[in-house]
Order: structure tokens, then C-alpha cells, then sequence
């Protein structure tokens, strides 16, 4: 059996370091917002290339509390519009909601499955936000979005619970490409989470940086809504039993976020990892049946799932249960299509309904072994 995601395998190779820093947070005794949180916080913003880092309980909170915070801020008004992807997974569009603000929903690119940058312009009319999200691990159009932020005056937020560690300007691995880099002298490389206002991670145990439970992250440098964002994760306080504002209770655990700084250090040999499985894909799945991924070969992409189209998915899968091959689909259901969001009214959406019923994710891990890899090609040839 090919496994999906073999996270006992994962997480196995920490846990020596594991062990050692569960010793020492149970002798510290500081469970909550203690110096684990605060030395992560410090280290992710540092990777990120924000000046900030709030940890939250999960990446929707994180979202969340990104939206609520500009609402308390005044930068946002309760029923703003806020342009999200139709295709993404609906924590995103929960987080809106949450926020008691208006998801206006647009098509992706077919490729990238990212927000296209072919949307058309008159959609951000009105529109006082964008949720730019780096689905499966690639990132959208920055640079894009940025301008179209400015044109119509709107902020500029990532989901990026899928993106840790993508870069943007990033050079594609081959002389020629870094001949011309050179001569063009692009920009230093930012990473996700450090091109928008604000970013939200998930560190969900599945995620490329996972934690061993929940947990979550905001980056930004903005230091006013970083304030707010400390205030509203922990019931609106800073003084212990002094509330200033409505809050949540939404902090990153302690012992997470120690088994957090252990794995941030491995991060970018993991996602180079999982970039040299999909390029073994893209190279040897030839099957004309399968429709493979876009890919540019730069780091813009960490391949947190290596997701594929078929035309006939039930008959695809039943094929990789009767081959031993483990998968996954991001996402069966539009989430326009669930049932917590009928009620709201939505722009027609044909592109993102047929993706949801043709996509399927391969394995995709970084304890992948050549001979899994292998397998996984070959079977899919035969299909």
C-alpha cells in the first residue's frame, strides 16, 4: 500500500526532539502563551519576512481574526464585500461569514486553480477586501492582486494554510532562466505570508509545517493589527481580567507551538522534498488520460497536494483501491454547493463545479521513498 500521507513516518523523525521539549514545557509549567508561543512567533515572522507573527488555535481563526481585527480597526464595515475563490476549502468563506461580511465568489484559473487574473476587473467594483489563496501549495498572482488592491482600494489578505515556505520570484532551477534572472535583477524573493497586508496559516497536522494537534498564525507588519489580533485571541484582554474589546479564545498551544519550532527547521529541505516528487511525476506520468498539474518549476510551489483531473473519477479511483494506492480529493463539494451555504446568493460558477468533480490528489509527502514514487507512476501509465 501506497499511503496518501504517512504521518507517524513524519513526525517519527522528530521524536527524539519531541520528547525533550515535552519534558521541558511539563517541568515550565507555562502552558498557555508561554515562551515556546512567543520564541515561534518570533522565528516564523523571521522566515515569513514579516516583522510580526500571532499564533491563533487554527488557521480559520487565524482568518478570522484577521477580518474581525480590521472590522475593529474601521478598515472593514460589517456587510463589506470580500472577493474569494469559489474552489477553495470553506474555512475561507466561513472566516467571511464569521466576520459578518459578504463573500462575493470568483472562477479560478483552470490551471493553477489560483484566482485567475483574468477575472473580470468590474467584480472588485465596491469590493473592500480580497482573500488571495495559495491553493495546494502555489501561489497565486501576487503582483497581480497587489496593483488590482490598489486600484480599487481594497486590502489584500492570503489564506495561506497550504503555502508554507512557497516563494515568489523565485528562480526556476536551469542556467538559462538564471542567466535572465540576473540580467533583469528581479526582486529579493518573498515568501507566503509576506505578500499581502495580512497572511493566515493553518498548521493542521497535515500541513507541510503541521503541528501534532491544531494550530494557527497570522503574519503581518502591520503593528496596529497585530494589537488587535493579541487582544481578540484572548477574550479581547492584555491585562489579565481587564476586557477592552469582545474576543474569542483562540491561542496557539504552548507544547504545539515547541514541536513547531522543532519542525520549522527542517521546512525547506521538506519542500524541496515534495518539488522533486512532482517534477518525478510530471516527468513520468505520460498517461494522455491524466491531466497533470501546471508547474513553472520555480519554488513559488510546495506541492502540499500534487492534484490531477480526471474525466471519470469514481472509475480512477476504484482503479488506485484495486492497485493499493492511497488518495485523497480537494474538494468533492464546491462550496457553494454545501449545504451550510445555501442561502446566499452567488455568481454562476461552471468552471469551479466542473473541477470539483474531476480532481483527485496523488500521494505527496516528504518520507516518500524512490520505489513509492516509482509505483505511483507506473500504475497511473496503465490506467
Amino acid at each position: 500500500m501506497i499511503k496518501f500521507l504517512d504521518l507517524h513516518k513524519i513526525n517519527n523523525r522528530f521524536r527524539d526532539a519531541f520528547q525533550a521539549s515535552f519534558s521541558k514545557s511539563l517541568d515550565d509549567a507555562h502552558f498557555i502563551l508561554g515562551q515556546n508561543v512567543t520564541a515561534f512567533e518570533n522565528e516564523f515572522a523571521a522566515y515569513c519576512g514579516t516583522e510580526h507573527c500571532v499564533g491563533t488555535a487554527n488557521g480559520l481563526d487565524a482568518l478570522t481574526l484577521i477580518l474581525k481585527g480590521y472590522v475593529e480597526l474601521g478598515k472593514l464595515q460589517k456587510g463589506d464585500k470580500v472577493i474569494v475563490p469559489a474552489n477553495t476549502f470553506i474555512a475561507t468563506i466561513l472566516s467571511v461569514l464569521h466576520a459578518e461580511l459578504v463573500p462575493v465568489l470568483v472562477e479560478p484559473d483552470a490551471d493553477t486553480y489560483n484566482i485567475s487574473i483574468h477575472t473580470d476587473k468590474s467584480i472588485f467594483i465596491g469590493a473592500k477586501a480580497i482573500i488571495m489563496v495559495h491553493l495546494y501549495g502555489q501561489l497565486a498572482d501576487a503582483e497581480y492582486f497587489k496593483k488590482i488592491a490598489k486600484d480599487y482600494n481594497c486590502l489584500l489578505i492570503e489564506d495561506a494554510a497550504q503555502a508554507h515556505g512557497a516563494v515568489a520570484n523565485s528562480q526556476i532551477p536551469n542556467s538559462k532562466s538564471q542567466e535572465l534572472i540576473v540580467k533583469s535583477q528581479k526582486p529579493k524573493a518573498n515568501k507566503a505570508g509576506n505578500l499581502s497586508d495580512a497572511a493566515a496559516f493553518s498548521f493542521y497536522p497535515t500541513k507541510n509545517l503541521g503541528a501534532l494537534g491544531d494550530g494557527g498564525a497570522v503574519t503581518t507588519s502591520d503593528s496596529e493589527l497585530v494589537e488587535v489580533i493579541k487582544l481578540l485571541r484572548n477574550y479581547g484582554s492584555i491585562e489579565k481580567y481587564t476586557n477592552k474589546i469582545i474576543g474569542f479564545n483562540s491561542r496557539l498551544d504552548d507544547m504545539q507551538a515547541a514541536f513547531l519550532r522543532i519542525k520549522l527547521e527542517t521546512l525547506d529541505k521538506d519542500n524541496e522534498r515534495r518539488r522533486d516528487i512532482a517534477k518525478a511525476y510530471l516527468r513520468g506520468i505520460t498517461n494522455s488520460k491524466i491531466k497533470l498539474p501546471f508547474y513553472d518549476g520555480s519554488k513559488n510551489h510546495v506541492f502540499y497536494a500534487f492534484v490531477i483531473e480526471v474525466d471519470d473519477r469514481a472509475l480512477f479511483t476504484a482503479f488506485l483501491d484495486k492497485n493499493q494506492i492511497e488518495w485523497l480529493i480537494h474538494y468533492p463539494i464546491p462550496p457553494h454547493q454545501q449545504e451550510a451555504l445555501q442561502g446566499f446568493s452567488y455568481n454562476n460558477l461552471p468552471l469551479t463545479e466542473k473541477i470539483h468533480k474531476r480532481i483527485i490528489s496523488l500521494p505527496m509527502s516528504p518520507v516518500m521513498t524512490e520505489q513509492d514514487i516509482q509505483t505511483v507512476i507506473d500504475v497511473l501509465n496503465t490506467y
